[in-house]
C-alpha cells in the first residue's frame, strides 16, 4: 500500500519521503502548489492543503498510511477524510513540549497537544512523534550570519540537545514500519547537550569563519521577535530561560533505542546546511 507525505517539502518530510523510496514503499507526495513539486522520480504527488477538506479524499484514495504536520484547525477534518478513505496508521510530527511539566500552558504546547488530540480521536492508529528542539531552528541565524557574521542571542548559555532532521525523519519511518508507539513517540532530542553559543561556534566551524555572539536582553529579544503572538514569544522565551537552569533541559536516549545508533551531532548539521549560512 501506499504512504501519503503531507508536508513532503518540509525539512523533516523530504527525509520521510526519500527514506520510504529508498526501501521501495510507494509514496504520494502532497503540495499545496503543484508549480512548486521537485521530487525524485517515482514520487505520486498530488495537490492537497489541510485547509480545504474537499481536496483530501483525493489525494487519501488508496494510501494505507500518513505522515503529516497538521495544525487544530485541519486536523478534525483531515482525521475525518482518513477514517472514510480507510487509513490505517497517522505518524504526526508533533513537539516534544507536550511532554514538558513546565510547559504545559504554553500556546506552542497547547497546538500540538490539540491536534494530538483530534487526530487521536479520528479513527486510524494515531503515532506521534515529539521532538523537542530541532537542529534547523539554528537557520533563523542565518540572515545575520550571512550578512554580519553575528548572532545576537538572548541567555546564551541556555543548553539545550537538538536534533538533526534527519534523525528525526528515521524515527519517522521507524514508526511508519510498526516500530512500538511507546518507543517513538517519547521525547525525543539530540545527544549532545550544546549552549546556544556552542551551536553558533561549531557553525563557525563548518562555515571556516568566526562568528561574532552579541548577548541581548529579553526586552531586545522581543524586539527581534517582531510581530509574533505576545503568548508565543513568552513561551519562547521562558523555554530559552529554563535552560539556564539546573534540571531546566532534556537530554533522552529515545533516538538511540529507536535507531540502534546515537544521533547526528550538531557538528554535522552545521556542515550539512553550511551554505545556509554563507
Amino acid at each position: 500500500m501506499t504512504t501519503l507525505v503531507i508536508g513532503a517539502r518540509g525539512a523533516v518530510g523530504r527525509h520521510v519521503v526519500d527514506g520510504l523510496l529508498a526501501v521501495g514503499t510507494p509514496v504520494r507526495a502532497s503540495v499545496r502548489d503543484l508549480a512548486k513539486a521537485d521530487f525524485p522520480p517515482g514520487v505520486d504527488v498530488v495537490q492537497a492543503d489541510l485547509t480545504q477538506p474537499d481536496t483530501l479524499p483525493a489525494a487519501l484514495d488508496g494510501i494505507d498510511q500518513v505522515f503529516l504536520y497538521a495544525e487544530p484547525s485541519g486536523a478534525a477534518d483531515f482525521g475525518k477524510a482518513a477514517l472514510v478513505a480507510g487509513v490505517r496508521r497517522v505518524v504526526l510530527l508533533s513537539s516534544g513540549s507536550v511532554l514538558v511539566p513546565w510547559a504545559t500552558a504554553n500556546p506552542i504546547t497547547v497546538e500540538h497537544r490539540t491536534t494530538e488530540e483530534l487526530l487521536a480521536g479520528s479513527g486510524p492508529e494515531l503515532v506521534p512523534i515529539r521532538p523537542l528542539v530541532l537542529a534547523n531552528n539554528a537557520r533563523n541565524w542565518a540572515w545575520s550570519i550571512r550578512t554580519e557574521r553575528v548572532v545576537r542571542l538572548v541567555h546564551p548559555r541556555s543548553v539545550s540537545a537538538p536534533i538533526h532532521e534527519r534523525d528525526i525523519a528515521e524515527v519517522a519511518l521507524a514508526a511508519l514500519s510498526g516500530a512500538d508507539p511507546r518507543e517513538v513517540s517519547a521525547l525525543l532530542t539530540g545527544a549532545e547537550p550544546l549552549t546556544l553559543r556552542d551551536q553558533v561556534g561549531l557553525i563557525a566551524a563548518a562555515v571556516g569563519e568566526p562568528i561574532a555572539v552579541e548577548e541581548i536582553d529579553e526586552a531586545r529579544a522581543r524586539e527581534m521577535f517582531g510581530v509574533g503572538e505576545p503568548e508565543t514569544v513568552d513561551a519562547i522565551l521562558h523555554f530559552v530561560r529554563r535552560g539556564t537552569e539546573e534540571g531546566g533541559w532534556y537530554r533522552t536516549g529515545t533516538a538511540e533505542r529507536v535507531l540502534g545508533r546515537a544521533p547526528v551531532p550538531f557538528a554535522a548539521w552545521a556542515r550539512d546546511h553550511a551554505a545556509d549560512f554563507r
